[in-house]
């Protein structure tokens, strides 16, 4: 058998999955957040120094930069801010001599800031350009103040913004796995209980598990509770039938043993023959008994779920009149009478034609010197199928038709097994259906009622 995941370790995926989705989604959102308040951070931080070098540029003629603008461009945000301002003409007023690569032109006439990403000596760098029209020196027109910043400074400010990140996720899952699997063990542990209780079931103790468990698997509970029940009452069944055909097994086993050696003992062989004679008769009446007790446990143990064939009631009694004729009396008058529009029920049909044998026989073991006829007439009523076997012998009283359906239980001195009457109510009760027993004015009639479909 194929072995399925833990309970446990299903659960535990089941939470946590959804949680390293969000915990990876988060981290993604992290990195594009840090990247852009590391954008907005940096590109203020060279805003500010671009206006400083433009306003000490313009109060000084070019000539120095205040301690605070060079302490500015010396730590901008963590790291060396490189400039240089250009006049008009294009001749280097301040700063840094070469330029960046990669600049892109500017309007004449553009004022405001502008930021680019270029290269300055083999290196990716961010800078911002400012232009303003001013006066220095005598001269007139738009300046170019340039400012920018070795991208590695912002790269290494955002790998440290998702670091801490990712290391306070982590830490978060980490913790909340823990904390999922603790909470799944103690969850799950009323089923580890369970499983404790249940194992130490036996076959001598099949009694319903009376502790509480969780809401969640009550139904299982239950439904094994109904299994218990039923284990139990086939054993107790299983036990009464070894009991009942022990004690019904005996006697005639007995006879037959005492015939057997009452012919071996014969003094001759005509008493021989004679002894022989009852010898058969006491056989075949126990191989008798001990079909009826094999067909009783056969109909008790067929569920309605397996009778797949659909059978046509008059075809079947028609085919079965023969065969119960056969097994009757020569003074006996055994007649069938079926509707031919009765239609089909799903059944067993040795089941069901052994039910009728029984009730057949049952009538003519029972129905007194005075039985002369047996009527097995099929008619068909609302939602099922009525087979009734009526004989007009001696019948039973009404008070005791109840005892007459018990097992083993003889209401008249003739022979049998006292079973005809229960092997056809547990056939009936199988199919579905029920017999129903009524005493008349002469005789008596068993009906058996099945379930048909309604047309």
């Amino acid at each position: 058998m194929r072995r399925a995941a833990s309970l446990r370790l299903r659960l535990t995926l089941i939470i946590l999955g959804p949680l390293l989705v969000i915990a990876f989604a988060s981290g993604l959102w992290q990195l594009e957040t840090a990247r852009r308040t590391a954008t907005d951070v940096f590109d203020r931080s060279l805003l500010s120094a671009a206006l400083a070098v433009y306003n000490d540029v313009t109060l000084s003629g070019g000539d120095a930069l205040s301690p605070r603008t060079r302490g500015i461009l010396a730590d901008t945000s963590g790291g060396l801010v490189f400039y240089h301002v250009y006049a008009p003409d294009g001749v280097i007023v301040a700063g840094y001599a070469t330029p960046p690569v990669g600049i892109p032109l500017a309007e004449s006439e553009e004022t405001g800031p502008a930021y680019f990403e270029a290269t300055y000596l083999g290196r990716s760098v961010r800078g911002v350009r400012l232009q303003y029209r001013a006066e220095i020196e005598g001269f007139s027109g738009i300046f170019t103040t340039t400012v920018w910043q070795d991208q590695a400074v912002r790269n290494a400010f955002v790998r440290d913004l998702v670091l801490r990140a990712l290391v306070s996720i982590g830490g978060l899952t980490a913790c909340v796995a823990l904390v999922v699997w603790f909470g799944v063990r103690i969850g799950l542990r009323p089923l580890l209980d369970l499983q404790a209780a249940i194992k130490q079931r036996s076959s001598d103790e099949l009694s319903p598990i009376a502790r509480p468990v969780p809401e969640e698997v009550r139904g299982i509970v239950e439904t094994l509770n109904e299994l218990f029940r039923q284990v139990s009452r086939s054993l107790t069944a299983q036990s009464e039938f070894i009991s009942n055909a022990a004690h019904q097994l005996r006697n005639p086993i007995a006879g037959v043993l005492s015939l057997a050696e009452a012919v071996d003992a014969a003094p001759n062989e005509a008493e021989a023959r004679r002894r022989s004679a009852d010898l058969l008769v006491a056989a075949r009446e126990t191989a008798d008994l001990t079909q009826k007790l094999l067909t009783m446990e056969r109909a008790k143990a067929v569920s309605p779920e397996a009778f797949r064939e659909h059978i046509d009631i008059a075809h079947c009694l028609e085919d079965w009149g023969p065969m119960l004729r056969a097994n009757g009396r020569d003074d006996v008058a055994i007649e069938v009478d079926a509707d031919c529009a009765l239609g089909t029920v799903t059944a067993d049909p040795t089941m069901l034609r052994e039910a009728l044998a029984n009730l057949v026989d049952n009538a003519l073991r029972h129905g007194g010197p005075d039985l002369s006829r047996i009527d097995i007439k099929a008619q068909r009523a609302p939602g099922c199928v009525r087979i009734g076997v009526a004989d007009d012998g001696c019948g039973i009283p009404s008070d005791a038709i109840a005892a007459a359906k018990e097992r083993f239980s003889q209401l008249s001195p003739a022979s049998g097994s006292g079973l005809g009457l229960p092997i056809a109510a547990a056939i009936a009760e199988a199919h579905g259906g029920e017999i129903e027993i009524r005493s008349r004015d002469k005789g008596l009639e068993v009906t058996l009622m099945l379930p048909a479909p309604i047309d």
